[in-house]
């Protein structure tokens, strides 16, 4: 089963963004006990390189990658570790280098947009799917007209998609959602809080049926 697939089976990803992670397996495995198994851990956490490394080490059933890619080099960075699928968040002037480096390493490649153009290039530089960050500022109604002109487009709404809300983007066309804070927050991941998360996950994952 590919990421995508993935995704599309289970409907949410989680955005890990930490100043620093107690440890990487561990939380994959207590976000994959609470029923979501595509990571993204960021590069706003120190030596996430690191952390992929960690992650990837022990066979905890996640599909791990890596987010706020900004540059080709941590692109390459990301891939070396055992990223699994590379995330931005926008469209810098290294855009097409990251799709590059993700596609020669055959894992997929996430652009992230907010306007119609910015979606329409990312198809364009071969974006496997999009991101749609900050998502809560216009809301799933938003999503949804995004749709119209963008039927075949797998759209990740990102920024603000919480329990309470992220049924509606799923109702508006979403591929998945990416579950934030809601699921991980920074204390929980730093202090180790591994059941907490766990729960969080599970609760996350609840409201989307």
């Amino acid at each position: 089963m590919t990421t995508l697939d993935l995704l599309r089976s289970d409907r949410v990803l989680s955005v890990v963004r930490a100043p620093a992670i107690d440890d990487a397996r561990d939380l994959c495995s207590a976000l994959v006990a609470g029923g979501i198994h595509v990571i993204e851990l960021t590069f706003t956490t120190p030596d996430l390189p690191r952390h992929l490394d960690r992650a990837a080490s022990g066979d905890t059933g996640a599909v791990v990658g890596a987010g706020t890619v900004q540059t080709a080099e941590q692109a390459r960075a990301a891939v070396d570790a055992g990223a699994q699928f590379l995330v931005t968040p926008g469209q810098g002037p290294e855009a097409a280098a990251i799709v590059a480096a993700a596609h020669d390493a055959g894992i997929p490649i996430v652009l992230g947009a907010f306007t119609p153009s910015e979606v329409m290039t990312a198809v364009a530089l071969g974006s496997d799917a999009v991101k749609i960050f900050p998502a809560h500022h216009l809301g799933p109604k938003y999503l949804k007209d995004l749709g119209g002109p963008f039927p075949g487009v797998p759209l990740v709404p990102s920024g603000g998609v919480n329990a309470g809300n992220a049924r509606q983007f799923l109702d508006a066309g979403a591929l998945a959602v990416s579950a934030g804070t809601d699921v991980v927050s920074p204390a929980d991941v730093a202090a180790g809080r591994w059941a907490d998360i766990t729960e969080k996950a599970s609760t996350f994952c609840a409201a989307l049926r």
